[in-house]
Order: C-alpha cells, then sequence, then structure tokens
C-alpha cells in the first residue's frame, strides 16, 4: 500500500493533534505535532530568560541566529503511549510545553519569520520519505503544499475550551474556563492575523468541523478519506 502525507491544520484546541495521533497509530505512520515544536522554542526563551517581545527586534538587528543555533528539536516514541512526544535539546518537555505560561507566548514566537523557517526546514526533512501526519497551522499551505490529504479543522470555541480545561486538568494543570477560553480566542486572532504565514484554509483542503463529533467519529470521517484516496 503506498504511503502519503497527510496535512491538518486549524485552530487552537480542536483536536488536530487527537486526531492525528490516531491516524499515525491506525496507518502506522510518524505523527509530528508541529505546534509543540513552536511551544519548545518558547520554552527554550522562557527559561532562558529572553524576552520574547524583543525577539522580532533581534531577527531585525541580525543577532537572533545566536539563540536559535542553540536550539535542537527532536522527538521520541513514548514506550507507553506508543506517540512521540517532543525533546528541547535532549530533554523531554512534553509536559513543560503544555502550560498556560507557554500557551500565552507561542503565537508571538510563532511569527517571527527566522523560528519558522528553521522549524518548516525540520518539519520537511522529517516527512521527505512520505508516511507522516504532521498537525499545525501552516501545514498544508507551507510545510507540505503537496499534500495528498490536507484537513482544515475547527469547532465551536466554547467547546474548544472544554476540551483544553479537560486535558489540562488531567494533567494536573491549573487553569480557569474562563482563562482558557479567552487564551483560545486570542490566539485564533493571533494565528490567522500575522503577516508570516498565517493560519488559512487551503483551496484543496477538507473542512473537518467537529464540534459535534466524538474522537471516534471524527477518525472514521478521515480514514475514509484516505481509503479513498489510497
Amino acid at each position: 500500500m503506498k504511503q502519503i502525507t497527510i496535512a491538518i491544520d486549524g485552530y487552537s484546541s480542536c483536536g488536530k493533534s487527537t486526531l492525528a495521533k490516531a491516524i499515525a497509530k491506525e496507518l502506522n505512520y510518524i505523527y509530528v505535532d508541529s505546534g509543540a515544536m513552536y511551544r519548545a522554542v518558547t520554552l527554550y526563551f522562557l527559561e532562558n530568560h529572553i524576552p520574547i517581545i524583543d525577539l522580532q527586534r533581534a531577527a531585525d538587528e541580525g543577532v537572533l541566529h545566536h539563540y536559535i543555533d542553540k536550539i535542537n528539536i527532536s522527538f521520541e516514541n513514548n514506550p507507553t503511549t506508543g506517540v512521540s512526544e517532543v525533546c528541547l535539546n535532549g530533554r523531554n518537555v512534553e509536559k513543560e510545553i503544555r502550560t498556560m505560561k507557554v500557551s500565552e507566548s507561542v503565537s508571538m514566537v510563532s511569527t517571527v519569520k527566522e523560528i519558522r523557517s528553521k522549524l518548516v526546514k525540520i518539519q520537511q526533512e522529517i516527512g521527505k520519505n512520505k508516511g507522516v501526519v504532521m498537525d499545525g497551522r501552516d501545514i498544508g499551505t507551507v510545510v507540505f503544499p503537496d499534500a495528498e490529504l490536507k484537513l482544515y479543522m475547527t469547532a465551536d470555541v466554547n467547546e474548544r475550551a472544554k476540551r483544553r480545561f479537560a486535558e489540562l486538568s488531567h494533567k494536573g494543570i491549573t487553569a480557569s474556563l474562563e482563562e482558557i477560553k479567552i487564551n483560545i480566542s486570542q490566539r485564533d486572532y493571533d494565528d490567522t492575523h500575522r503577516s508570516e504565514s498565517p493560519l488559512i484554509k487551503a483551496d484543496d483542503s477538507i473542512l473537518l468541523d467537529n464540534t459535534n463529533l466524538n474522537e471516534q467519529q471524527s477518525l472514521e470521517f478521515v480514514l475514509d478519506l484516505i481509503s479513498k484516496i489510497i
């Protein structure tokens, strides 16, 4: 059976990663959470006390590469869950990157062209042999514009806030539902209005609104699409 590239774009907390992981497990594909990569970069700047607000100025002054060159992002497989998890300079940071502090800063980090260029190169290298499922904001438009299957996911903001609240609570991370909703709404605006690779629906992508779909229903919808392509 031939392998394909599956690109999943969409809004924050609409289930992109959950769906992508399920697809990868079903097809035995490589799964890459591109958003986790931007979160890892954000965590690096926060931990090293590098002001997020100054990143664009550092890029304009030609010195941002001094920071970027020290960042190495890789993925390791979690033997318990069977899912790949992100590592920052050799350290598994899957839990640290999910905090509200990182969530509040990642959109600003992702607007910087130099950072996006570095991560896009890594993403394209990972997926060069196909058999990959990748989710993010610009996967079908920038990273893999020739992907055989492109999905554009969305869901009602209130439903997304509830899902994010449940996810954080499960991980022992404290945040109010209203705080999460505000963060999601702000990220929606930032992602769709940034000048560098904004979140937009590719002309050939398939819209998937999963507001009223559970995880299994979303997976079955996509597997049906994949079977027709393959």
